[in-house]
């Protein structure tokens, strides 16, 4: 039983959510409806109803009309509905109908506003009455044998004419149109020639009107008439209509004269217990409108008597009256009423046209001011078309189609590309009509209502035509079994407005508070609280306010984000915050609406669809028809995005619409997302990548905060962050959501974010932090924290899957993910938010030097240097970025103004790298500079091995000789040290002399082969260094200890003879030197180097530029090749002898003396072998020869011109007489 019971629930619940997808929805104006006084009402139905300020009148085929009057509702009650009350039911008078098949009861309620009139027509009889209570006016005027009354001009309806409270309306009669001005009286205008109309609609001077048969165009003003198309197109009468303008007859109402008379009662009588019957009900409320209580009757006893009524009351020969107790429908002849037996009826005129009940019956709507919209057809089970026409007859725009004959018309709107107009200013944009007609169903046929776009092309995207179910409640057993009075259904557009209020869209687009933490998730949200239950609603107030007291007395301990204590919320601050939700969202739920529609006793308003109803109603229908093929499926995407592509680049006209498409668009983005979470392959990578796209950018549109679609999200959901109110969201996404978040029951623990979801958060986040700043984002702080959180959590996930590729310093990262997660911790004009939680989530995915990073955005060097110190010394870094860390920590550290940091570092990366930790301190653009003696005092304490490598920089990078003796006593240490303990050391040593002598001449310096042949050895390598400083490569010969040195030189001094040789040097002992050069070491070369720079500058480097001042003078250099002359005549081997002597004596032979040489030279030695010697020195001598001769010449010549000049002056001077004393 219960399984039935769900299945009619879920019935229900579809067919009320599909009656909301159509553009029109009902609302219950009244329910239950007293058709009978008597409480028989199987046979009476609703036949018309209107509407004016307030009072309803409801017409019955009983001939009876109810009139109800509103009774606003309770301002204070927001939920509150507006009610109608009874007031009073009225039975207008009428005759006999005088033909079979008339319609019977009340047929019409035409009430005219300006006037302050209502015309009734009943039982083919029409009578006056004042509004609003409906009492009779013009004493007992009647107008009988009446088919329709209408015809006001809508015009001036619209204008607000004619002036005065008066009103021009149209009376079809049997053989004519009387046009009567209704005021203060009845006044007769003129009369139309048109028999049979059955309806008429008036736009100024033209009025479109139909008989049985045609419709018919008519100039009132000027007497035409232009014949249209038939209502049929079946029968003799189909082709005989024209579309020539055609003049017709006109007259004046006898008795017209020209002050007007008014109307005179009719000569028949009107049962005494037909008239007001009112209600006791309403009280004082409608005390006045007691003092009426009967209409007046006429007071003729015969209405066949010898009195002529007025032309304007008779038309024809009508029957007797009827009492209120004979059934309207009862035929004439059983009437015994007061006519004479003995006179006969009057004949009716031959002229009037047949009474024979139409087969179709017309319709005239006016859409526009322009035009009219009638129908035609065939019969009415079959198609219709709708045709319109402007006011020369003339079809104005495409034909509308029907599925069957309508019965009735409503049309609602000013259509599109109408001009907009005061008129029309109230009116919706979009024209819609509202058809009564046929429909089959099953094997049955029922009336029902289409409603289409009349205002667009069928081919039009925007042309819709859809169907309005009418499910009435249920009724008694005899209201059931009146299969034709169920079968009633009932369309009119009433004078007034009527105003409705749709509370559900209050629930909808108000704020709701969606609680997005365990805390507070009770089972029902204090949201609802404003909808549910009385009986229930006191204990969820008290709940709901208990949890506020709680949830503002935690957030009174938390912080504002500045480190301040928050202060408490005020107690009751959420149902305060709910009230001003409703007050807004009210504002919205009050529609107006003119169409009315009834069936059986129950009368609804047709209410235009609000937006978000509408299209929220169609989401919903894609929930609910998920069907067994696609179980695992939320929602049906291809509907949702149906309807995100019907609101697609829609803008909002009304405060409304921007609310009604900001919550469809969310809502549907939302169900888009939640479909690819709870999807099977939604875990895999089965959805496919269009899919992705699509709910990606519908959720960028939506504008959903972003702390709803992370709370639904698997593992994100713990980086959602509140604010002290909570976030609050439209009520009709709230239910969604709370039903996925982390808590809700549609939530899968195990679930796990699949990489494509994880790919559609990056972009989602991405897009909303770009608007970080924008201040019309609510809870800015919070959101923009829970975004950045969550977007850092997803770039580590999917970095976590990219393959591992250790990158530098500069280096380009190796995917796009990387490079994104770099640039989200590194910006420094949008700087992540939730720096702590930004720390804790790197940490937990050990991404250290992405941790660095985000130091660095914040400028905090000291982290940034302790996380790359735990990188450098072996702790986990899942990216593996940090590939030259000790080079990265030096440049950091050159560019930070923090002293203690640069030396705690510097001396740190020292110990562990040397070389790279020295230039810490030797960066010339270092924005911290330490003292070398403060650098050397940290270094020695700290690092003692970068020590020399500083000491280094200092003497040969900056050429400090200040530290020249530190240095070479550190090579000292060094060299002895290894010397004294290794005897391998001293053997390398000693066999690279051997070595050295044993390579054929020329061979190069032993400087060069030393270097060429170093050993990886640090003492090797000191060794040379020392070498270099104490041979005076860097100008700072006197700046060591040279005693001192030798001294510690000397127990090795036949391994260490470069050494000993430059110390020789420096003590002016060259002769040693040479003898160690030579025979020593066998460096003939350096030998020569020796006495050309002086032995203080041997080891120079080769690209050094030699001081000048470090250059011996010619004749310290003339003394130094004679010791050298005379080391190279005592070399041992013979050939080397003679070969190196003869090769000194070429070079340099300029610096020997001759007669030493040749002194010298042994006897035995050919002079072949000093031959280029010889050779050179006669040179030298004859050139010393030629050039004294030249300079003995000129120095003659020089001689012979000055004595000339001396003989020239005495000549000019002449001689000078000197007197002698």
């Amino acid at each position: 039983m219960s399984d039935e019971a769900d299945d009619a629930a879920a019935v229900e619940e579809q067919s009320h959510i599909t009656r909301e997808t159509g553009p029109y929805i009902l609302r219950p104006l009244l329910n239950d409806i007293p058709l009978a006084a008597d409480g028989h009402r199987d046979a009476v139905r609703i036949s018309c109803v209107e509407l004016w300020q307030g009072n309803l009148y409801v017409g019955t085929s009983g001939g009876e009309i109810i009139h109800y009057v509103l009774l606003p509702p309770d301002p204070l009650d927001q939920s509150a509905r507006p009610t109608y009350i009874f007031a009073s039911r009225l039975q207008p008078p009428f005759s006999t109908a005088g033909e079979a098949g008339a319609p019977s009861g009340v047929q019409q309620i035409l009430l005219l506003p300006n006037a302050h009139k209502a015309c009734v027509l009943c039982n083919s009889t029409l009578t006056f009455y004042s509004l609003p209570e409906l009492s009779p006016a013009f004493g007992t005027t009647q107008v009988r044998n009446c088919s329709y009354v209408g015809g006001v001009d809508l015009d001036a309806q619209v204008t607000g004419q004619p002036p005065g409270n008066s009103e021009v309306i149209m009376i079809s009669m049997k053989n004519r149109i009387r046009l009567v001005k209704i005021g203060e009286e009845a006044r007769p205008i003129k009369n139309i020639e048109y028999p049979g109309s059955l309806l008429s609609l008036r736009r100024g001077s033209f009025a479109c009107v139909a008989n049985g048969q045609s419709y018919a165009l008519l100039d009132v003003d000027h007497q035409q008439k232009i014949p249209l198309f038939p209502i049929s197109s079946v029968g003799d009468i189909a082709g005989s209509v024209g579309g020539q303008a055609e003049a017709i007859s006109s007259t004046m109402p006898a008795g017209q004269g020209a002050h007007g008379t008014s109307l005179a009662p009719p000569n028949s009588r009107v049962d005494e217990d037909r008239g007001h019957s009112r209600s006791t009900s309403l009280g004082t409320f409608v005390g006045g409108l007691g003092r009426r209580g009967h209409s007046p009757r006429s007071q003729s006893e015969d209405r066949s008597g010898t009195d002529t009524p007025e032309p304007f009351l008779r038309e024809g020969s009508p029957g007797p009256a009827v009492s209120s107790r004979q059934r309207p429908t009862e035929p004439a002849s059983a009437n015994n009423g007061a006519t004479s037996a003995n006179k006969p009826l009057p004949q009716p005129p031959t002229q009037a046209p047949s009474t024979i009940p139409p087969l179709l019956k017309p319709n005239i709507l006016s859409p526009t001011a322009q035009e009219f919209l009638l129908t035609t057809g065939t019969n009415p089970a079959d198609p219709g078309v709708g045709i319109f026409v402007n006011l020369d007859g003339d079809v104005s725009r495409g034909t509308l189609e029907f599925d069957s004959y309508p019965e009735k018309l409503v049309v609602d709107g000013r259509g599109a590309g109408v001009e907009h107009t005061e008129a029309n200013a109230q009116e919706d944009e979009d024209g819609w009509l509202l058809c009564v007609m046929q429909r089959e169903s099953g094997e049955s046929v029922k009336k029902s209502i289409q409603m289409q776009r009349w205002d667009v092309d069928s081919g039009d995207p925007s042309y819709e035509k859809e169907w309005m179910e009418i499910f009435t409640q249920s009724t008694t057993a005899s209201d059931s079994a009146n299969e034709a009075s169920n079968n009633t259904l009932g369309l009119y557009k009433t004078t007034d407005a009527g105003d409705i209020p749709v509370l559900e869209l209050k629930d909808k687009l108000r704020l709701s508070r969606l609680r997005l933490s365990r805390k507070g998730s009770a089972q029902g949200s204090p949201a609802s609280i404003g909808s549910t239950d009385s009986r229930t609603r006191t204990s969820i107030e008290r709940v709901s306010n208990e949890m506020e007291l709680f949830e503002s007395q935690d957030l009174a301990g938390s912080e504002n984000g500045k480190g301040e204590k928050a202060e408490a919320l005020p107690q009751g601050w959420e149902a305060s915050r709910r009230k001003e939700e409703d007050a807004f969202a009210q504002r919205f739920t009050n529609l107006r609406s003119r169409i009315v529609v009834w069936k059986g006793d129950q009368i609804w308003w047709a209410v235009r669809t609000p937006l978000a109803l509408r299209l929220d109603a169609r989401l919903d229908l894609a929930a609910i028809g998920r069907g067994e093929t696609e179980p695992s499926r939320f929602v049906e995407p291809r509907v949702v995005v149906k309807v995100l592509n019907s609101i697609r680049g829609q803008e909002p006209r009304t405060e409304s619409e921007f609310l009604s498409l900001g919550y469809i668009r969310q809502k549907a983005s939302l169900l888009l997302y939640v479909n690819l979470l709870v999807s099977d392959d939604s875990l895999g990578e089965g959805v496919a990548e269009g899919e992705r796209i699509y709910v990606r950018e519908a959720l960028i549109d939506g504008g959903l905060d972003p702390r709803v679609v992370l709370a639904v999200t698997p593992e994100l959901h713990e980086e959602v962050i509140e604010g002290r109110q909570g976030t609050w969201i439209y009520g009709g996404i709230q239910m969604v959501a709370q039903h996925f978040t982390s808590f809700g029951p549609g939530y899968r623990v195990d679930s796990r974010i699949s990489p494509g979801i994880l790919e559609l958060q990056r972009q989602y986040l991405t897009s909303w932090r770009r608007k970080k700043g924008f201040g019309s984002i609510s809870d800015e702080r919070e959101v923009f924290l829970t975004i950045d959180a969550a977007l850092l959590r997803v770039l580590l996930q999917l970095d976590k899957a990219q393959p591992k590729r250790a990158s530098t310093a500069g280096m380009k990262p190796n995917s796009s993910v990387r490079a994104e997660l770099y640039a989200l911790v590194d910006q420094k004009d949008q700087i992540v938010d939730c720096f702590d939680r930004a720390v804790a989530l790197l940490e937990r995915y050990e991404r250290l030097y992405v941790l660095s990073r985000l130091y660095q955005s914040r400028k905090m060097a000291k982290e940034v240097l302790s996380t790359w110190r735990r990188i450098l010394e072996g702790e986990y870094d899942d990216g593996g970025e940090f590939a030259d860390g000790e080079l990265e920590v030096r440049k950091y550290l050159s560019r930070i103004r923090d002293s203690s940091l640069v030396e705690e570092y510097g001396a740190w990366l020292a110990a562990r790298s040397p070389k790279i930790g020295v230039q810490v301190f030797t960066d010339d653009h270092s924005r911290v500079k330490l003292e070398p003696t403060a650098v050397v005092g940290l270094l020695t304490q700290r690092a003692p091995g970068a020590v020399k490598e500083y000491l280094e920089h200092l003497v040969f990078g900056k050429n400090n000789p200040q530290y020249v003796n530190e240095l070479i006593k550190f090579y000292l240490d060094n060299l002895l040290s290894v010397l004294q303990s290794s005897e391998s050391a001293r053997s390398t040593l000693l066999q690279s002399y051997e070595t050295y002598r044993a390579l054929n001449v020329p061979r190069p310096t032993y400087q060069q082969f030393i270097t060429d042949n170093a050993i990886a050895e640090e003492w090797w390598h000191n060794r040379l260094r020392l070498l270099q400083l104490i041979g005076g490569s860097h100008g700072a010969a006197s700046a060591y200890d040279v005693p001192t040195i030798l001294q510690r030189l000397e127990p090795f001094e036949q391994e260490l003879v470069p050494e000993m040789i430059i110390l020789d040097g420096r003590q002016a002992r060259h002769s040693q030197a040479l003898r160690l050069l030579t025979h020593g070491l066998g460096d003939y070369d350096t030998a020569i180097n020796y006495c050309l720079l002086g032995g203080s500058s041997i080891f120079y480097p080769s690209s050094s530029i030699i001081p000048k001042e470090a250059i011996p003078s010619r004749q310290d250099q003339t003394k130094l090749f004679d010791a050298l002359l005379l080391e190279f005549l005592q070399i041992e081997d013979f050939t080397d002898r003679v070969e190196q002597t003869g090769d000194l004596l070429d070079r340099f032979g300029g610096w020997f003396d001759t007669g030493r040489v040749l002194s010298l030279i042994p006897d035995s030695w050919s002079v072949e072998l000093v031959s280029g010697f010889l050779v050179s020195a006669l040179r030298q001598l004859l050139q010393e020869r030629s050039e004294t001769t030249v300079a003995k010449a000129l120095s003659g010549a020089e001689n012979i011109k000055t004595s000339a000049d001396f003989i020239k002056v005495c000549d000019q001077r002449g001689p000078s007489i000197e007197a002698v004393e």
